[in-house]
């Protein structure tokens, strides 16, 4: 088969408000980050397959006729439901993975050959090279996985013609349409349930469609219309178990039910009232007042997360550092460390800004200036992408 080459790009994704209330019935928004992966495929002639992710110092090639021999002939394509866990099984045996706990190289190495050799199937497998870079911070909770899959996802659907090209030539960048997003997804959260066995699907989705979702008892919502906020995205650095985090706030509700209930309630009250104010400022002049109800619903917020047990005292330093510039900042994911965001009004000057960011810089932690609410996954011209990015990417 011969396939084009192609550059496609996904965004990271951060929860905006409702942190663990999802777990609970209740709403949480997530929203995309314009923090990106990125995605080279290259057509080879030399019968091999490689998968390059400098992020974590993976490089790996292997034989199209070592992997014809993984394939099955029954047609798995339509079969979007489930895993396919013989496929799972056969490749973690070729690969050498012996234990549940993945590392992040195994998972995104198994994630890439799943869908590739689903995708492709056992009939005329392209030989090709897929590089893929990211801006994101692996295991931050920011995603990374998520718009890895995504971009695979695309790249492989495009490469067999499941979906077109969408590209046009007058156009630096390209997005699909509902239908061919709606596939893209599919797929994607095959690539998250390899990499996270149980993953909820709000990733991904954030992934493909950008802007963004309303999650509320696992249906997924992508909200037509966001204003862009300028964020700062701060990286405490300090490692965290989502499992371990999760557990924790539901030991809190069953020892506490009549203090616990009313927090995540309010915590749901937050979520609406932040969705509400967003969809205003997407039909209505931008204020000063949508900012400042904004900013008091992150601090209710971050007060709320510290009350269910996910707040860290790396948390509290990002959130006095940025409040002595008058500031405001929540965590984003699970807590207990990680990540947390802090948001910019427009008139923020970069004095401010840069200074903030030293000072969190001072602390130990890694600091981005971006924004919320950028596109999905796209295609791109490459003179439409970074040079940086793209000098990556083309050292492979």
């Amino acid at each position: 088969m011969e396939v084009r080459d192609c550059l496609i790009s996904a965004p990271g994704k951060a929860i905006l408000h409702g942190e663990h209330a999802v777990v609970h019935g209740k709403v949480a928004l997530a929203v995309s980050l314009n923090l990106r992966t990125y995605l080279k495929l290259k057509a080879r002639s030399d019968g091999k397959v490689c998968i390059n992710l400098p992020n974590i110092d993976t490089f790996v090639c292997w034989e199209l006729s070592e992997l014809k021999q993984l394939t099955s002939s029954s047609d798995k394509k339509e079969e979007l439901q489930r895993l396919d866990a013989e496929l799972v099984k056969r490749l973690r045996k070729f690969i050498g993975v012996t234990n549940e706990n993945l590392d992040s190289s195994a998972s995104a190495i198994l994630a890439f050959l799943y869908i590739y050799l689903s995708l492709f199937g056992s009939g005329d497998m392209p030989s090709l090279t897929v590089s893929v870079w990211s801006e994101l911070p692996t295991g931050a909770g920011l995603g990374s996985s998520a718009a890895y899959s995504v971009c695979l996802a695309a790249a492989f659907l495009c490469a067999t013609g499941n979906i077109p090209t969408p590209l046009k030539e007058w156009e630096q960048t390209g997005r699909w349409c509902q239908e061919d997003l709606e596939l893209i997804n599919s797929w994607a959260f095959q690539g998250e349930k390899i990499i996270h066995g149980n993953p909820s699907g709000v990733d991904n989705a954030v992934g493909t469609w950008g802007g963004m979702l309303r999650f509320l008892a696992g249906k997924i919502i992508p909200l037509s219309r966001v204003p862009l906020l300028r964020i700062l995205l701060t990286n405490t650095k300090v490692p965290r178990s989502t499992k371990v985090l999760v557990a924790r706030v539901k030991d809190k509700i069953n020892k506490f039910p009549s203090v616990m209930i009313p927090v995540l309630d309010s915590v749901d009250a937050i979520s609406c009232t932040c969705e509400k104010v967003l969809t205003e400022m997407t039909c209505e002049p931008i204020t000063g007042d949508h900012y400042n109800i904004l900013e008091e619903l992150i601090d209710i917020n971050q007060h709320h997360l510290n009350v269910i047990g996910v707040g860290h005292p790396s948390l509290d330093m990002l959130c006095q550092v940025t409040a002595a510039r008058g500031l405001h900042s929540k965590l984003t994911g699970a807590g207990g460390g990680g990540c947390g965001i802090t948001l910019l009004r427009p008139e923020t000057d970069s004095t401010t800004v840069q200074g903030t960011m030293k000072d969190l810089r001072d602390c130990g932690y890694d600091c981005w200036e971006t924004s919320i609410g950028g596109p999905g996954v796209q295609q791109h011209f490459p003179s439409s992408v970074k040079e940086e990015i793209m000098e990556v990417l083309n050292r492979y």
